[in-house]
């Protein structure tokens, strides 16, 4: 009676598990040991060629520029989300509900509209080199879009509240008593921010940081609409490797190496947290 219980309680995950994230795993992992066909798609041999294409220099700078960019927006989410956590969890009780409602509002909108509007903001005559002209700022229109900066902006609007909502709930559980006892010890504010709030919202840190760091090592729309083919990042290439190159086994290999990569750092990440317990 106990195992039919079980099975009732964990077969649906189980086949949904199975069906939906195993099964189309397992086709990509049998996918990257082949060959391309003639006219594309899968020539079923078994070869280790496409994972050797891997070290061409061309594709190693877009990853090394993929990972760069995803760090970079990864930092930027931080330095812009933890002051804006600790704002709103600093608030009234009503006055967080609003503010929290406001970082969630831009998921109302879809994403592909969101970048199709940082283009017409960025564009050359766009909203924002309009205003620097009006103001003096600027005598010509700057070249704001199809750039790294543009891509970084692009990213950092979408991702930004997947860095907000996990450090809120972190710091909403802080302790203020110990920000007290620090203060009434004499640390100041820095120091009280280093070895007692942030120490304490730790895990909030680190569960943006995965949040936002992933999907943006990933994306492909933001790069591609802001960044044009002059920053092409490691999720274009798969994109293209299926959709235009119809080189299936590649883009197979190109997506396992993603993958395996952002798993060995989660690996380490949680051996340097078990070393530090």
């Amino acid at each position: 009676m106990d195992s039919w219980k079980a099975a009732v309680t964990v077969g649906p995950g189980a086949i949904w598990l199975t069906v939906f994230f195993l099964a189309p795993l397992g086709v990509i992992v049998l996918y990257s040991f082949c060959g391309r066909g003639t006219y594309g798609g899968v020539s079923y041999r078994l070869t280790l060629e496409n994972y050797a294409r891997l070290f061409d220099p061309v594709y190693l700078q877009v990853g090394f520029r993929s990972f760069r960019l995803a760090a970079e927006n990864t930092l930027l989410c931080l330095l812009l989300g933890y002051p804006l956590a600790y704002f709103i969890a600093s608030r009234r009780p009503r006055i967080r509900q609003v503010l929290l409602v406001l970082v969630i509002i831009p998921f109302w909108t879809d994403f592909l509209i969101r970048m199709y509007a940082w283009m017409f903001i960025l564009r050359t005559e766009g909203v924002l080199n309009a205003l620097l002209m009006g103001l003096g700022l600027a005598d010509h229109p700057w070249e704001l879009l199809f750039t790294e900066g543009a891509v970084t902006v692009g990213l950092a609007y979408g991702y930004l509240p997947y860095m907000v909502l996990p450090l809120y709930a972190s710091i909403e559980k802080l302790d203020r008593s110990l920000v007290e006892a620090a203060r009434d010890l004499g640390a100041n504010a820095f120091r009280t921010f280093w070895e007692v709030i942030l120490p304490a919202t730790w895990p909030g840190v680190v569960a943006g940081c995965v949040l936002v760091f992933i999907p943006s090592l990933g994306a492909f729309v933001t790069p591609d609409l802001l960044g044009g083919a002059r920053t092409p990042m490691i999720g274009n290439l798969i994109k293209t490797q299926f959709l235009t190159a119809r080189d299936w086994p590649f883009g197979a290999a190109m997506s396992l190496a993603v993958m395996v990569c952002v798993a060995g750092m989660l690996a380490l990440n949680r051996l340097a947290e078990r070393r530090e317990r």
